[in-house]
């Protein structure tokens, strides 16, 4: 009883009165009909008494099946064919109701009393009343529709590219919406049989070489890319058109909203420039990974930075027994600690602030846990910064990961894992000098260690604290001007989740001693990025955003390199990573030099002379003055 009574709303009373009226039609109406519009014949046959006899009961019935079928309580204005179906099925189930009850009653009754002896009356009832409550319902939710459209201020002119399921499902959310005060004027598609028709009501202009034209003719404000299923070559190839316009563009994020019907407008996001790399993105493989973390004993240094907080959630995913978190800022440590405490409950997870510079804290931290594998990433990474302060530089990057190591192998850790960097190759900036000095500390310790040792080198990642990304769209939003330091300057570009899938993935092919080099597809030149940016935000680059070139910052280089010219490359399983040879170098003079140097970098202050010695370490590094010493440590061709 409760549930018939919380159905009887305010605006369900006039779908009742009209759900009334509709039964009384089509039952005087369908035997009206039956008896071909002859009153004199349809009062000889007495079926009319029988009619106003059941009339009232009939109504009842009717009112409460609909009420089982949530007739009235459905949102009206947004029907659909679910909607339709219910109604259908309501009006079906009180023909058959009324036939059965009329039969049974005339049974008991032993005489006919209610029932009609003519089945096309009751088929002509069902029609009827299918055809009434339908047009009720539906009558509605078009004034309602109609009535949104006149009132509707549109601000914004749409184009939609893709005329398939999800830009039919887009299409239908913003004609739908009384809040969205946008109208889509044309779609565009490559299938030339579509070219010419309509979709709920806009035109189909043709495939995507038209896009520039569409959007002066229809004076579109805004794009949509509504082509989830397209591969990102394909997705790429479009976006580059829509890039020659000044219309900011959206993308519907992925096939996933189309299979379940979360189509809408509030589902698309801004361009990304992953979304310009014209690639598909790498899935982790998640069975090798968990093939040789589960289980294990797991500790992330610089686990709260971009790097070493990807790398927790893809290890909390591959059921560590535990998950030690090592940083020493307080607040990455703990947005992290509280986003796998939410994700992963199950996860025993340990949370320790602490510096890879302090030796005994390092050393205390392995004693106590036991940490099986190591995944090395706290680090000084800003270019500019270290080349001003070359001695933190060597403290934190070369002597943090020397305790660290020295740790692993005292603590008898099973795998080591480095995260190193593009800038190491033929570094020309103290911070990728210092990357380089951490690879040869990897190798050194791989040919003395039970511990296998091993470095992942790779590009830039996208979204990481301090990449190029982030900037320029703050850049834009401030109304510029772009900031590029060079014409010509490229890097190699990858996501954060691609590339911690990758380190983790090496880290099952590490035997001791290799650096790893991830394959990070083509370089991309850093001034075509700010002009896509640009563009896809509805502005027009040098016009609307000026872009201003800087100048090369201290120590940065023009282009990067994966490989230095000595290291070969060998391929594993996976075709993405490769192994770089090792560089022949004179280890144990090499660990007595950097124990030397410890103390010269507690005590010297003079930033030349640092980077002096950097140089005395590393041959191939040239931002610094030629070494008065002959370089021994690593044998160069």
């Amino acid at each position: 009883m409760k549930e018939f009574l919380s159905n009887f709303r305010k605006h369900s009373i006039p779908f009742m009165i009209a759900d009334i009226i509709a039964v009384a039609f089509s039952m005087f109406a369908s035997l009206i009909i039956y008896h071909g519009f002859d009153i004199d014949t349809l009062n000889a046959s007495g079926d009319a008494g029988k009619i106003y006899i059941y009339l009232p009961i009939n109504i009842v019935v009717t009112v409460v099946i609909f009420l089982l079928f949530r007739l009235y309580r459905s949102v009206w204005s947004y029907a659909s064919v679910i909607e339709l179906a219910m109604t259908v099925l309501g009006c079906l189930t009180s023909t058959i109701t009324m036939v059965t009850f009329s039969f049974v009653t005339d049974m008991i009754a032993g005489r006919n009393l209610l029932t009609v002896p003519h089945p096309a009356y009751y088929f002509l009832y069902a029609f009827l009343l299918i055809s009434a409550a339908t047009c009720t319902r539906f009558g509605y939710r078009l004034l309602r529709t109609l009535r949104k459209k006149h009132c509707k201020s549109v601000h914004s002119r749409v184009m939609i590219i893709g005329a398939g399921d999800a830009g039919s499902m887009l299409i239908s959310d913003i004609a739908s919406s009384g809040y969205i005060d946008k109208k889509v004027v044309c779609v565009i598609d490559d299938n030339p049989n579509k070219k010419g028709r309509y979709i709920k009501g806009a035109p189909i202009v043709g495939n995507r070489s038209l896009i520039p034209e569409s959007v002066k003719k229809y004076l579109v404000d805004e794009i949509f890319l509504a082509i989830p299923s397209a591969p990102k070559e394909e997705q790429k190839k479009i976006l580059d058109i829509c890039a020659q316009t000044k219309c900011p563009t959206k993308v519907l994020p992925g096939i996933y909203q189309l299979v379940t019907g979360e189509v809408s407008v509030r589902n698309l996001r801004d361009v990304e420039i992953s979304d310009l790399l014209g690639r598909e993105q790498i899935k982790p493989d998640y069975k090798m990974i968990t093939g040789y973390i589960s289980g294990k004993v797991v500790m992330v240094t610089g686990g709260g930075g971009s790097i070493g907080s990807e790398l927790c959630r893809q290890i909390a995913v591959s059921a560590p027994k535990r998950l030690i978190i090592v940083d020493i800022y307080e607040n990455n440590a703990y947005d992290i600690q509280q986003e796998l405490l939410r994700t992963h409950p199950e996860l025993d997870l340990v949370v320790l602030i602490a510096s890879v510079r302090n030796t005994r804290r390092i050393n205390k931290i392995f004693e106590t846990y036991r940490p099986q594998i190591v995944y090395h990433a706290a680090a000084h990474k800003h270019v500019p910064l270290m080349e001003t302060s070359p001695n933190e530089a060597l403290k934190n990057n070369v002597f943090g990961t020397l305790k660290t190591v020295r740790a692993a192998d005292k603590y008898k850790a099973e795998r080591f894992v480095q995260i190193s960097t593009d800038k190491a190759v033929n570094p020309t900036n103290v911070m990728g000098a210092t990357k380089r000095l951490c690879e040869m500390i990897i190798q050194a310790y791989s040919k003395r260690s039970a511990t296998k040792f091993t470095a992942v080198r790779f590009g830039n990642v996208l979204g990481s604290n301090g990449s190029v990304i982030p900037l320029f769209k703050k850049q834009i939003a401030e109304g510029g001007p772009v900031l590029v330091t060079h014409p010509e300057i490229t890097r190699f570009f990858m996501t954060i989740p691609e590339a911690v899938s990758l380190v983790l993935a090496s880290g099952a092919y590490a035997k001791g001693g290799e650096i790893f080099v991830l394959d990070m597809g083509k370089p991309v030149k850093i001034l075509d990025l700010a002009k896509n940016l640009i563009r896809l935000s509805g502005y027009t680059p040098g016009v609307d955003i000026k872009i201003k070139f800087t100048g090369l910052r201290p120590g940065e280089k023009l282009y990067e390199e994966l490989l230095m010219d000595e290291e070969g490359l060998q391929k594993t399983e996976n075709n993405l990573i490769y192994i770089g040879k090792p560089i022949e170098m004179d280890d144990e003079k090499f660990i007595a030099r950097l124990d030397e140097l410890y103390g010269v970098c507690l005590t010297e202050p003079d930033n030349e002379k640092i980077k002096e010695i950097i140089s005395e370490l590393v041959p191939t590094y040239t931002g610094g003055k030629p070494a008065s010493a002959e370089p021994v440590l690593e044998k160069v061709n």
